[in-house]
């Protein structure tokens, strides 16, 4: 009901971020595997892993906004059968290896990324709580991540995901230690500007917000849950909000 808004588009963005900066990580949170061919998905990741001098994180998801779909004339249906058969394709070319696959929805032959990425590649993040993708992932990705209305926003929520995580890491074979976890909490240092948080992804939720104490606080809280790795939502997202973050990074040190 709200006017038309978004953001630029993704990885043209990286590749401008990995230029100007030298200690970030970065990454998108997360690429639909189906708004590329997935050979040519790797390919961007590779290059822009390349421009940063190996700072990339390859969050992939299968996708959830069908608004975006309708407007660039992807397909919405079976996400996440396409999901399963692009990852196989990306995996495996940012590990290095010539791909020939033959599927329901993509065929490729004799792909492979030149010049190669780096050693093993990028680490790869999946954005999903779907038990079909995350069986489909957690054998090959570095870490998951969870979006804060997933959990509440809060770190008891994000716990109890994490173990869903766990027991799935256990049935596929995969240690769970192996998988960093990661949040995306949402952090307003300053007053939020009260524009909805959401989306398709359950109701709204409030905050982490307060003194450079309070929030601090309430971000360490997450590392007792389970998460080795947090992205801020900031709201709203404007270079004075980032500011006042600095004393929260502060204290969190």
């Amino acid at each position: 009901g709200g006017p038309p808004r978004g953001p630029w588009e993704a990885w043209s963005l990286l590749a401008a971020i990995a230029a100007v900066t030298e200690r970030v990580l970065i990454g998108p949170l997360v690429a639909a595997t189906s708004f590329h061919s997935p050979p040519m998905l790797a390919k961007k990741a590779a290059t822009v892993d390349e421009i940063s001098g190996g700072r990339l994180i390859v969050g992939l998801g299968a996708g959830w906004n069908r608004a975006e779909y309708e407007a660039f004339g992807f397909p919405f249906d079976r996400r996440a059968s396409r999901f399963e058969e692009a990852f196989a394709i990306i995996r495996r070319l940012l590990a290095g290896e010539r791909v020939d696959f033959d599927g329901e929805y993509y065929r490729v032959s004799g792909s492979e990324l030149l010049p190669r990425p780096r050693p093993g590649g990028p680490p790869l993040l999946i954005g999903s709580q779907g038990e079909r993708v995350l069986r489909a992932t957690l054998p090959h990705v570095g870490l998951w991540n969870a979006w804060f209305q997933w959990f509440g926003n809060r770190p008891d929520g994000f716990a109890r995901l994490s173990g869903r995580v766990d027991a799935l890491c256990e049935e596929v074979g995969r240690d769970p230690a192996e998988v960093v976890r990661t949040a995306a909490v949402l952090v307003a240092p300053m007053a939020p500007e009260g524009r909805p948080h959401h989306g398709s992804h359950g109701k709204a939720v409030a905050p982490l917000q307060g003194s450079p104490e309070e929030i601090a606080g309430g971000l360490a809280a997450y590392a007792g849950a389970g998460a080795g790795h947090l992205q801020l939502v900031l709201d709203p997202i404007t270079l004075e909000t980032i500011d006042r973050c600095a004393p929260v990074l502060e204290r969190l040190r």
